[in-house]
């Protein structure tokens, strides 16, 4: 069977103005995790990569700590979904929702796991909305098809975002929506996940490892935004 790890991308820029980049933090983890690979010997037939600014940063930390460069794939299967369209539609119907500028990351957690629950059951005005479930589902499970469809000989390692990653997870193990809102919570910034896979089957070896951070000086680089 071939193998694939796909990795969530590092801390980004929760609160600024612009989200869509790393922070300083975030762009210290994907490098750790490029060492971590480097110290067990790993190396990567692809890389495969979302279109998103923390995506591309992180596959280049990634690859600064492994010192070397991987020949990558493009594929919007692995963006992120668009959160801001999804809850301006769900604030559209429900304005008492509306999340006060500089309110506890909390508040914006509650408030994205409402509109991911209306957005999966198609409670949304569709009109309004830049991408059904069933479409942000279906190009995930596009990205699941086109590498089953190559023999790979090494590795590929994938770098896309936590609804993303969610999504595919219920697709290997044939999850509800509901589990998919829940687990985009738990993954974890600059974490992997281990499969097998071929043209018939993809098998979850692994969910979430931060080994690279799980040591005692690291105690304070777990994230999850």
């Amino acid at each position: 069977m071939s193998e694939f790890y796909i990795v969530r991308h590092g801390q980004a820029s929760f609160g600024a103005e612009n989200y869509d980049k790393l922070s300083e933090l975030g762009h210290q983890q994907s490098v750790w995790l490029g060492e971590y690979f480097a110290q067990r010997n790993m190396t990567f037939g692809q890389l495969w990569l979302g279109q998103m600014v923390r995506h591309q940063e992180t596959a280049a930390g990634i690859c600064e700590g492994l010192n070397t460069d991987i020949s990558s794939v493009t594929h919007t299967g692995l963006n992120e979904f668009d959160f801001q369209n999804i809850a301006a539609a769900y604030l559209a119907q429900h304005p008492n929702d509306v999340v006060q500028k500089g309110a506890p990351p909390a508040e914006f957690y509650r408030l994205l796991k409402k509109a991911m629950g209306a957005w999966s059951s198609e409670q949304l005005e569709p009109s309004m909305l830049n991408e059904t479930w069933t479409e942000f589902r279906q190009r995930v499970l596009d990205v699941l098809n086109a590498m089953r469809q190559q023999n790979h000989k090494k590795p590929i390692l994938l770098v896309s975002s936590g609804g993303a990653i969610s999504m595919l997870m219920s697709l290997v193990l044939e999850l509800e929506a509901k589990h998919v809102i829940e687990l985009n919570m738990q993954v974890r910034n600059a974490s992997y996940s281990q499969f097998f896979f071929n043209r018939d089957t993809v098998r979850l070896s692994s969910f979430n490892n931060v080994p690279h951070l799980d040591i005692p000086e690291r105690v304070g680089a777990v994230t999850f935004s």
